[in-house]
């Protein structure tokens, strides 16, 4: 299946300043947020992912707006039915807390756990087809996320686990692509693979690791490489053209599965 892209670029191209809470934009701007949306839908994206990566409780009082998590989640997921209608699956974006947990922060694995159940709840009242925990850079955030999404959705949700890993295939602090996957095959993710990183190559070589390791299907969602600053703003400058290529790459070894 096909995914639609990432949000935050797109809002950014538009003039969002990144220093504003992209998540808010659901209530203040969701003609924008829905707009996109339906430009994924009409590119052919069978997957839709709410404008809710980092509205969870903690990263949303960074700017203020923790008393409107709930409204938050909600209309995320309403504007992403909106654009999908019948077209298309709606998965509740799940990203990290966006603050160092234990033992290398005060954040305990316990209020780790209660602050993403807190989201995902919030996400499956509102009506999402399944759940996509995105780009985790920390192996222990992953685990009480995806347990805590697992407790709240209950059996017979697809949840979705990626990780975000760099020029080696490595999660950021180090850990290699066989300890990472061993752990995510062991643990309640019916869907394991990577997301955002350094680009579709690197990515297309971990996931091919991976499925030597594990027979859980796999999700690669690579963005255009690592953007470069033109003129004060960032870019992705890999082309469409270069990013088809490596999705017909990721799609061979799935295919002679």
């Amino acid at each position: 299946m096909v995914a639609d892209g990432a949000m935050g670029t797109m809002l950014y191209s538009r003039g969002v300043f990144i220093n504003r809470c992209y998540d808010e934009l659901n209530l203040s701007a969701p003609d924008m947020v829905k707009q996109i949306h339906q430009e994924y839908v009409k590119a052919g994206a069978e997957i839709m992912e709410t404008n809710t990566f980092g509205a969870n409780r903690m990263r949303l009082a960074t700017f203020g707006f923790a008393e409107k998590l709930r409204e938050i989640n909600q209309a995320g997921v309403r504007l992403a039915r909106e654009a999908a209608r019948e077209n298309a699956f709606v998965a509740g974006a799940v990203g990290p807390l966006g603050a160092h947990i234990e033992p290398l922060g005060p954040t305990s694995f316990a209020e780790a756990r209660s602050i993403f159940r807190e989201q995902v709840e919030m996400l499956l009242e509102a009506g999402v087809d399944l759940l996509i925990l995105e780009t985790f850079g920390n192996l222990d955030e992953l685990r009480e996320a995806l347990f805590a999404a697992r407790e709240a959705a209950g059996p017979d949700i697809t949840i979705v686990a990626q990780v975000t890993i760099d020029d080696n295939g490595n999660l950021p602090g180090g850990t290699e692509t066989d300890v990472f996957t061993s752990r995510l095959n062991e643990w309640p993710a019916d869907v394991i693979g990577c997301n955002c990183s350094v680009g579709p190559k690197v990515t297309l070589e971990t996931i091919e690791r991976m499925m030597s390791l594990s027979s859980k299907p796999m999700s690669a969602m690579p963005n255009a490489g690592l953007p470069v600053r033109v003129e004060g703003r960032s870019l992705y400058l890999c082309s469409p053209e270069y990013m088809a290529q490596y999705a017909r790459r990721l799609l061979w070894p799935a295919c002679e599965s």
